[in-house]
């Protein structure tokens, strides 16, 4: 039996996420299926991160284990050759066996990409947040750095639609990084954040406010008032999902990328 990590970049755009669902197209689903079909294994597929309908993925993780006689890098060829073109497998690792792609991940890294530009080219269609109206990109700035430590993001999330799980789930996160990037030859701003776990749309609503406070309708001073508020009402509206990127994903040691 060998441990197989798996460094995964993929286009969400016309996935329903990560997770497998019945009856629609899902990254680990579509991952399972070939996983399943190289080594004719009940293999189950486990992801670092749970990445929402239409979100797109750099460097997403996922781990199984398998009686394959195929080396790390037979089975990243095999799956690249099965998977389709907006699914692929950037690198293949065997690992130890208490390897786990989810349990041991200590930070995600995730951007959140607004295109500024008053034409938004075609290629990035449903890959960006298209926004060519004026906004305050200083006082945005300024909003990002009061997301960093240890906040309660209640009014920065989304219900998980179930009231039990919802009432069992701590709204605590801890953010170490929170910065707003402009790329100018790009034409767009780039919202970064960098924490040990999320909540339901906890980036998309913190980019959603962070937009209110470009626009004017909220100011800086108004964050640390939302987080005491714990009403998700308050915040701003949760920004769409084809801007967002799972970008990395940071392991202890013996398990850093």
């Amino acid at each position: 039996m060998i441990n197989i990590k798996l460094t995964l970049s993929y286009d969400g755009a016309k996935f329903h996420g990560w997770q497998i669902q019945p009856g629609v197209a899902t990254i680990q689903g579509a991952l399972t299926d070939v996983v399943r079909k190289i080594t004719q294994e009940p293999v189950t597929i486990h992801g670092a991160s749970r990445t929402d309908a239409g979100v797109h993925a750099l460097g997403q993780v996922a781990s199984f284990k398998t009686r394959s006689a195929l080396t790390a890098e037979g089975l990243q060829r095999a799956l690249n050759a099965l998977l389709p073109p907006t699914i692929r497998v950037v690198r293949a690792e065997e690992m130890g066996p208490d390897f786990h792609a989810r349990w041991q991940a200590m930070e995600k890294t995730y951007h959140y990409r607004v295109f500024r530009g008053a034409v938004a080219p075609p290629f990035e269609y449903q890959r960006v947040l298209h926004y060519p109206y004026p906004l305050n990109e200083e006082a945005m700035a300024a909003a990002a750095k009061c997301f960093v430590g240890e906040h309660d993001f209640t009014s920065f999330t989304a219900s998980s639609g179930s009231e039990e799980t919802d009432k069992d789930r701590s709204p605590v996160r801890m953010i170490c990084r929170s910065e707003l990037e402009r790329h100018a030859e790009e034409q767009e701003i780039v919202y970064v954040v960098t924490g040990k776990s999320f909540l339901r749309y906890m980036v998309r609503k913190i980019v959603g406010t962070l937009l209110e406070v470009g626009r004017g309708k909220l100011r800086v001073e108004d964050i640390p008032e939302l987080f005491e508020a714990r009403d998700r009402s308050r915040s701003g509206p949760t920004a769409p999902a084809e801007g967002l990127y799972l970008v990395s994903l940071k392991y202890p040691e013996p398990w850093q990328i």
